[in-house]
This record gives structure tokens, sequence and C-alpha cells, in this order.
């Protein structure tokens, strides 16, 4: 199994906890994300790991991205780190394209070709602060300058920006080159349904430790709540749905790293949604009413759990897409998929 560079996640998760606080997160919700924190990430080349640096890239493996990105989950950090190296980066590699050296946003939806013109309406997270709008039609990856939309601002739960972009150009105005693949589609929404497990593994492991520490300080009757025994079944209950999501977001990783994926990816999704329901409950149960207040961290990581688990790809279209995986198995082979 691949372990990711030690020297590099103790690098991002100290600059994330440097600049990633809870008052910069904060800040970064009307604006719809962080210049800030983008800055850091962006100078230290975090954005670009796991492309080749012949590509224009940092280099790196997908190990090494799936740390930064568990750790931007963490710090909730409201930066487009998974949208730039793990979705549209990727895409402009694999199109020999340009790679800008600012963010990058991929519209969630296949574009259409269309008597010559490229057709999109979609929702492109951090659309408005991308240096490019990444579109995909048919077997063509398709790079698009901020004057060449139509964006119409829009957020998700967590206040991080996701905007509706339209798309109606003659394609001889737009860059675009093709890909040899005709499975380009379904690996974009694959890599984007990856970056959200990574993610959710972060936010849920840094969810299950918030609550920790809160109910060792927390006293009630002379003695810390984390003592009473109904909050520590919260408390394991919490860690147990981080543990499970991180070994679903490992198993997915290394599958993706050794060609595969597919099966991984959905199983993980699914497993992760059941993480992110049945944690965040008992965070906030162990919480109490201090867990939905404004002033206290937790609704940073629980809005963008929520809000992560219906983007690319619903819980409900995962969760067919593994039922067809099982059943187009058949039952000889079912144990073999399951096991890998």
């Amino acid at each position: 199994m691949n372990i990711a560079d030690p020297l590099l996640v103790e690098t991002v998760e100290r600059l994330l906890a440097s600049v990633s606080t809870f008052d910069e997160v904060e800040l970064a919700e009307s604006a719809g994300w962080s210049a800030t924190i983008w800055d850091a990430i962006a100078e230290a080349g975090f954005a670009w790991v796991g492309i080749d640096e012949s590509r224009g890239g940092s280099g790196g493996t997908l190990t090494d991205l799936a740390a930064i990105l568990r750790a931007v989950g963490r710090f909730a950090a409201p930066v487009p780190v998974a949208e730039t190296a793990m979705v549209g980066g990727w895409l402009l590699a694999e199109a020999a394209m340009a790679i800008p050296g600012g963010p990058i946003s991929v519209i969630d939806q296949p574009g259409e070709l269309r008597n010559g013109r490229l057709h999109v309406d979609g929702i492109g997270a951090w659309a408005r602060n991308a240096d490019r709008i990444v579109v995909v039609a048919g077997s063509s990856v398709c790079s698009l300058r901020p004057e060449q939309i139509d964006l119409i601002p829009g957020a998700n739960l967590a206040g991080e920006a996701r905007d509706r972009v339209i798309v109606d150009l003659p394609m001889d105005e737009v860059d675009h080159a093709a890909v040899e693949s005709v499975d380009l589609w379904p690996q974009v929404l694959r890599r984007g349904g990856l970056s959200r497990v990574v993610m959710a593994a972060g936010a849920l492991e840094a969810m299950a430790q918030l609550t920790v520490d809160y109910t060792n300080e927390r006293r009630q009757f002379g003695k810390p709540v984390a003592t009473f025994q109904a909050v520590q079944h919260h408390l394991v209950t919490a860690a147990q749905s981080a543990v499970r999501a991180q070994m679903a977001a490992d198993i997915a990783v290394r599958a993706v790293e050794q060609g595969a994926g597919d099966f991984e990816i959905a199983a993980a999704r699914v497993v992760v949604d059941d993480a992110i329901t049945v944690g965040t409950r008992a965070a906030h149960q162990a919480h109490g009413a201090m867990g939905v207040t404004r002033e206290y961290a937790l609704h940073q990581l629980t809005r963008r759990l929520w809000a992560w688990r219906q983007e690319w790809g619903t819980t409900k279209q995962w969760r067919r897409q593994l039922g067809h995986a099982a059943a187009a198995t058949g039952p000889d082979r079912l144990y073999s998929l399951v096991t890998g």
C-alpha cells in the first residue's frame, strides 16, 4: 500500500493549521472562498500535487494528493484544491493542455456539442474565483476563460462558492483538445466523487477529535461529561465513523492508483455517506446546544459534510451504481468483488 510523503503531510498540516483558522473560515463564507488560504497553498505548490511535473504539475502521487485533501477537509479550508488538482488539473494534463497557475473549476455536468457549438448548464465549484473553467464534452476537454461564461453566483450549505455556469459558444472560440477515451465523463465523476470521500474522511476525523476535546473540558456534576456512559457511546460512534471513512478512502485511492477503482469509489461513497449521517448525529448529541452555535467550530465541519455528500453524484446515484455492479458480477463472483 502506498504511503504519502511524511514530510509533505507534516508541512501541509502545519500550513493549514496556521492559515485555515476558525476566524478565517468564518470570514471566507461571505466571499465563498478564502484567498488567504489559497495563496498559501498555491505558493507551496500543493494545489498541483498528483500532476506530473512534465505536464505543469508539482509531481507526487495520488496518495500524496489524497493526504492534502484530507487535511483540507480536516481544517475546513474553503479552497478549490480538489477541483484544481484531482479533477481539473488532471483533465488538462490528460489532454496535454496548459495548466493555469491559479484555481480551476470543473462543471458538474457534461457539455454537449451541437451544430459546432458547446452548450453546458451546470454547477462549477469556485467558478467565480477560477482562472479556468473546465468542461468535458464527449471526448473533448474544453478550457474556458472567465469572460467566456455566464455565471450566476451560488453557494452550498457551508457557504462555499457553487456557481451556476451557462455556456453557449462556437467551438472555434474554445480552447479544447480530444482525449483518446470513450469513458471520459465517468472518469471525471469518479475522481470528483473520490475527492469528496477523502475530504469527508478528514472532516470526520476533526469532528471526532473536537467532540472528544469538548466533552473532556465540559464539566457537569463536578466531573467531565465524557465520563458519562451515554456520552461515551456518542464518542465511540463518532470515532468509529471517522475510522470507517478513512479506511474507505484509503482503499479507494489505492484501487485508483492500481488502475481500477470503479467499485471501490462507489462503495466508499456509500460507506462515507452512512458515516456522515451517524457521525454528525453523535457529535451534535455529545455537544448539545453548544454544537449549533455560530461561535463554535463544529458547524464548519458538519455543514461541509452535509454539503459534500450531495456533490459529484448523490447518495442515491452511488448506491444504485454499487447495486448494478454487484448484480452484474453475479452470485458466483460476488465474494471476490467485495473482498477485492
